[in-house]
């Protein structure tokens, strides 16, 4: 993955919350070269690998701080309500960036009175391996260079997505906040249609495993080809694959299933939001 020049970040950094995201986030700041001396921890709770990143690496960990320049929220959205104690890391000049799920930029700015700043990101899991996707939005006082603050911090775990109107994370969320859990799912069927043929369990697993894994990084790896130019490269006519297709690309295949759950999904989101 490409440096988001993170190494290079010029502000002070407090991180609200370090478990999954939050924790991924912050290894990938750090192994990108981001200063420790620059980011405050707050996390009541934190972890045995947390307390020892903050042992080897150095940063401050629920330490008393000044409002900063970056203010990160990766707390779970549950107890946001219950987050007052960290208002006051919020001041004027602050710039609020929210990962979590289903809280709006009116729910953050609501919390947390004193900022101007807000943007809302919905980044995903493959955040944890350095290959995640974050669509994200911004309320209209975040300045140019609060934007690119956010970039180096977002970017430094994966790619991201810009939206003009914040109702569209909703969007974001169904596709690709919940879509690892879809590829998960075609994983699991592929291994039990392989098993239903007569193939051992254990290989079929294996098989479809590896199968949706080197699918994934050809398309990585071919960002120049789109997922249908991809499809056509190994589809023979009148060959196995092609054979498959015509059940998959039926009226009412594969394409209007995933539509509606990705509208469940959204749907879902809209109410948590709601």
């Amino acid at each position: 993955m490409a440096a988001s020049g993170i190494d290079r970040f010029p502000a002070s950094l407090v991180l609200a919350g370090a478990g999954k995201m939050g924790g991924a986030m912050l290894l990938a700041w750090l192994d990108q070269g981001l200063d420790p001396r620059r980011i405050g921890v707050i996390d009541p709770q934190p972890s045995r690998t947390i307390l020892e990143l903050a042992a080897a690496r150095g940063f401050t960990l629920n330490a008393a701080a000044n409002p900063p320049e970056v203010l990160v929220l990766a707390i779970k959205p549950q107890v946001l309500d219950e987050a007052g104690v960290l208002a006051p890391l919020a001041g004027p000049r602050t710039l609020v960036i929210s990962v979590l799920a289903g809280k709006t930029i009116a729910n953050i700015s609501a919390r947390f009175p004193q900022a101007h700043a807000i943007v809302r990101a919905m980044p995903n899991l493959p955040a944890a391996v350095g290959r995640g996707i974050a669509g994200v939005a911004a309320n209209e006082t975040v300045t140019l260079e609060q934007r690119a603050l956010a970039e180096a911090l977002l970017g430094a775990t994966g790619r991201i997505e810009w939206l003009a109107d914040e109702g569209l994370i909703d969007a974001v969320t169904a596709v690709s906040g919940s879509g690892p859990a879809y590829v998960f799912y075609l994983a699991e069927c592929l291994a039990q249609a392989g098993a239903a043929l007569g193939l051992p369990a254990d290989a079929a697993a294996r098989l479809a495993r590896a199968t949706v894994e080197g699918a994934g990084e050809l398309l990585f790896r071919n960002d120049a080809s789109t997922p249908a130019e991809l499809r056509e490269s190994v589809t023979s006519r009148g060959g196995t694959t092609a054979a498959a297709l015509e059940v998959l690309m039926a009226q009412d295949g594969l394409a209007p299933l995933i539509e509606r759950a990705v509208k469940a999904a959204q749907q879902r989101a809209e109410a948590l939001s709601g």
